[in-house]
């Protein structure tokens, strides 16, 4: 079924995600000419819009979000033609046969984004079904969440596979759509120079953090049932780990690379309850100042008082023959002091320094790979300072620095959103999240919330506009390693 389909379906097409990620997107994708030629795009939601209303609503979205160099106004007019819209109440069957004549002939394929309350995705598939909207030429995206543990993911992933099959189902975590993550790949398994040093015999140990300036940000509803450790480690960070820890796949398709990450999840240790302290922190957010702002503190924030975690800070292991021995660092948090995501590769030291004598200092090479805001990978290396050397040799730590953003300048920056959904249209399912791999990681993080939840253990409180509770460092130091920041 990897072909482009000749209609995609919006779900929650007035929402904040459509406004600001989804039709941008597609806009970007239209005024490129990537989208098919006769591609309908058709939207719905609860709102009581016609074509002309929704079209109105979609420009007033494209004038907010689209950057100035991005606007044409003959592009934003033919890609409106595109646009069609079906008011529907996903939670009865009546409304999708309305639905279904809207669409149309869907002969050509039709693509299905998703992007619902957990509590609407039983009702919507079987509304998609009654209604000829679940056929052999249509394939669902789905956004998160996919449940908060286990046994709700599961429960979801029946739902949606009662009607599509696995093959026709593309889970979207919107982190595997970024470039820069992408670039992973090609880093390690198109350069001879990182793939025979990336083990355990040259490693030292991996830190990957994704660090937030922000709060709430409107989410509260969502966010304080939900908590950083399954808004951001069960997917964006557990993907991320995948991608640094598989094992070179056959090919660059999505079954072999999937099946080189799910073996990585699968690997995780598990915390026990008794590690749980030991080998995690939790913390949330108290009132401080952030870029220059005071802010209010998290129960502040949502108006009452909670115990969700806005941090959390993880020692993992990769039980394998390439990881053993090598601590994974994990790292996510809001209201810090910076907006950045990164991974960090620590190399061991050099077995013999043969600069000791003559006062020489190493310090052990360091990889670092930059996903936001600015694109790079860095690698810090040992090189000599110049000079005589009369009171011994000065050695100093410089960088090799790759700017992706510098080095591909006339290439435009596309969102995530575009390639995935592009991906979706076209049928491309690598950058796509399997069932096994969403559930391997929710086995793993159920287990750390059943260590909490043992040992009682509640957030400790940091000011905002700092890396978190002090025990994260504690985390890191006991074993000698220290947070890049």
């Amino acid at each position: 079924m990897a072909e482009p389909v000749g209609k995609l379906l919006l779900f929650g097409a007035t929402g904040d995600l459509a406004q600001r990620m989804l039709l941008p997107s597609l806009y970007g994708l239209h005024a490129d000419g990537l989208l098919p030629d006769g591609l309908t795009i058709t939207g719905t939601a609860r709102s009581e819009h016609d074509d002309q209303a929704y079209q109105a609503f979609a420009k007033e979205a494209l004038d907010t979000f689209l950057p100035e160099d991005r606007k044409d106004e003959s592009a934003v007019g033919t890609f409106l033609q595109r646009l069609r819209y079906q008011p529907l109440d996903a939670s009865t069957l009546e409304g999708f046969d309305d639905l279904a004549k809207k669409l149309g002939d869907i002969s050509g394929g039709l693509a299905i984004f998703l992007s619902t309350a957990p509590s609407l995705f039983g009702p919507t598939i079987k509304g998609l079904e009654s209604a000829g909207l679940a056929g052999p030429n249509v394939r669902i995206g789905l956004e998160k969440p996919l449940g908060h543990d286990l046994p709700s993911s599961c429960e979801i992933n029946d739902i949606v596979a009662s009607a599509f099959p696995e093959e026709r189902t593309f889970r979207i975590d919107h982190y595997l759509g970024k470039e820069t993550v992408q670039n992973i790949l090609a880093l390690r398994f198109g350069n001879a120079l990182f793939e025979p040093v990336w083990n355990a015999q040259a490693i030292d140990h991996v830190q990957i953090t994704i660090s937030e300036t922000v709060g709430l940000e409107g989410r509260a509803g969502y966010y304080d049932t939900s908590g950083a450790l399954r808004d951001m480690v069960q997917n964006h960070i557990l993907q991320l780990l995948a991608l640094v820890a598989m094992e070179p796949p056959a090919s660059f398709d999505g079954t072999a690379i999937r099946d080189e990450k799910v073996k990585v999840l699968r690997s995780l240790r598990s915390i026990t309850p008794e590690q749980a302290p030991h080998l995690t922190v939790t913390g949330q957010y108290g009132s401080g100042a952030v870029t220059g702002e005071i802010v209010k503190g998290y129960d502040e924030e949502l108006g009452e008082d909670s115990d969700t975690e806005t941090f959390v800070a993880i020692k993992a292991h990769v039980d394998n023959w390439r990881w053993q021995g090598v601590p994974f660092y994990l790292r996510t948090g809001k209201r810090m002091p910076e907006r950045h995501s990164e991974i960090v590769i620590q190399f061991k030291p050099v077995p013999h320094s043969i600069f000791a004598q003559r006062g020489g200092l190493l310090q052990p090479n360091t990889l670092v790979i930059r996903l936001q805001p600015e694109e790079y990978v860095r690698l810090l290396v040992m090189a000599k300072e110049p000079g005589l050397d009369r009171e011994g040799v000065r050695l100093r730590e410089v960088p090799l620095d790759l700017s992706l953003t510098t080095a591909f300048a006339g290439a435009r920056r596309r969102i995530a959103y575009e390639r995935l959904l592009l991906d979706l249209i076209e049928g491309d399912p690598t950058l796509f999240v399997r069932r096994d791999e969403v559930e391997a990681q929710w086995a793993w993080i159920d287990r750390i919330r059943e260590g909490w939840k043992a040992n009682a253990m509640k957030p400790k409180k940091y000011p905002a506009g700092s890396w978190g509770p002090s025990a994260s460092i504690a985390l890191t130091e006991r074993d000698g390693v220290t947070w890049q920041e």
